[in-house]
């Protein structure tokens, strides 16, 4: 669906009539011309007075006027920057500036002294219609204007809407433009998702120490007892069977809880670095894995960390939903960049909306100031790409 209005007039320039756009566009220029034909009205009235009521009085009547609709502009400007562009709660960028000065500015501009274009275009784009549609009931109209009239008004309805939707598109896209967030604003948000990044990370390094230093050790020790109690009992006996089964579900207790250890924090990522950590989570797949990762270097530990799990959880994927018979993950370091590439040879049709965790992977690297590509067509193969700078994190 076009987000905006001058998005869906390039794209369906016929079938546009048929949509809400047209609709949209009127109601996005309506209210601000309303407003500054009645805030200079007022003001003129106010002028015209002041022999009766005091220059004083008609100054700071006017001065009150102006304020209160440039500060009501503002609110204004954001509310109807929703009609003309889909989702548009808040600037294009999805965060609203902190400078409310800006759009108070920016309002006052457009509703006191663009406000008047706007219902002047209005006027004589409807308006025309509108007078060759009404011919039949003006008296003085002669015959033929009576039947001509109306056909030509309603031709020219439809063609009104074009320029009046090239109109609000265009004061649209400046009232975006004015509106969205400086760099400092934008700066200011990444860095609060790259704290919020690296305070998770944190978390989860201590969980994995407690667990690999905690309840590991504890069950590798029972396991252990285990083991010896069984040596000592009777063969064949009732306790040895018991204590037997105990043993193995000791066993495989301490396999799952390593297991859960690699998920929260590879234990071989924070020792060894990333080829090997990889070479792990592919040795785990089910899906044959062909591995190319040539790094000269150890990466920061913020770069190795997004790449790993970008890597074990397009596995898992390869795994789950792809119906691969073989895939490759490569790696290497490209214009001070980890790029990193899990490709299959499956079904392909995977897209971010579909719940496979794709979109979890682009936040996870986003937030290392990354991004990921995603190529998938029904049929296949599926190619995830990641890149990370690896400057910025040094």
């Amino acid at each position: 669906m076009p987000r905006t209005a001058l998005e869906a007039l390039t794209r369906q320039p016929l079938r546009f009539l048929l949509t809400s756009w047209p609709w949209r566009s009127l109601g996005y220029l309506l209210p601000g011309g309303l407003l500054g034909v009645a805030a200079w009205t007022a003001v003129g009235g106010l002028a015209a007075a002041w022999s009766r009521i005091g220059a004083v009085a008609a100054a700071t009547g006017a001065v009150a006027v102006l304020a209160f609709v440039a500060a009501a502009s503002g609110p204004l400007e954001r509310w109807r920057l929703r009609i003309v562009t889909v989702d548009a709660r808040r600037p294009p960028d999805g965060a609203p500036t902190r400078d409310p000065w800006r759009a108070t500015g920016y309002g006052a501009v457009s509703v006191l002294a663009v406000g008047w274009a706007d219902l002047a275009l209005l006027l004589v784009a409807a308006g025309i219609p509108g007078v060759l549609l009404t011919a039949p009931l003006q008296p003085t109209a002669p015959p033929w204007a009576s039947i001509a009239g109306p056909v030509a008004g309603a031709l020219l309805l439809p063609v009104a809407a074009y320029p009046v939707t090239v109109w609000a598109g265009a004061r649209a896209a400046v009232a975006r433009a004015v509106l969205a967030p400086r760099e400092g604003e934008l700066q200011e948000v990444r860095r609060s998702r790259a704290r919020l990044a690296h305070s998770y990370e944190s978390e989860r390094r201590r969980i994995e120490r407690d667990l690999h230093d905690g309840a590991q050790q504890r069950l590798v020790a029972l396991t252990v007892k285990l083991g010896l109690a069984a040596l000592d009992l009777p063969p064949g006996s009732r306790a040895a069977g018991e204590v037997a089964a105990a043993h193995r579900m000791a066993k495989e207790t301490l396999e799952e809880l390593r297991e859960v250890i690699r998920g929260v924090h590879p234990h071989v990522l924070g020792e060894r670095g990333l080829p090997f950590a990889v070479r792990d989570v592919a040795g785990r797949s089910p899906v044959p894995v062909d591995l190319d990762i040539d790094l000269a270097r150890r990466l920061p530990t913020a770069v190795e960390v997004a790449a790993y799990y970008a890597v074990s959880e397009a596995l898992t994927n390869v795994a789950r939903h792809s119906g691969a018979q073989r895939c490759r993950v490569t790696g290497s370091l490209t214009r001070g960049a980890l790029v990193v590439e899990v490709s299959d040879d499956g079904r392909g049709g995977a897209r971010p909306d579909g719940g496979t965790g794709l979109v979890g992977l682009a936040d996870r690297v986003a937030a290392v100031d990354g991004r990921m590509l995603l190529s998938s067509p029904t049929g296949g193969p599926t190619l995830v790409r990641v890149e990370i700078p690896v400057e910025a994190h040094a």
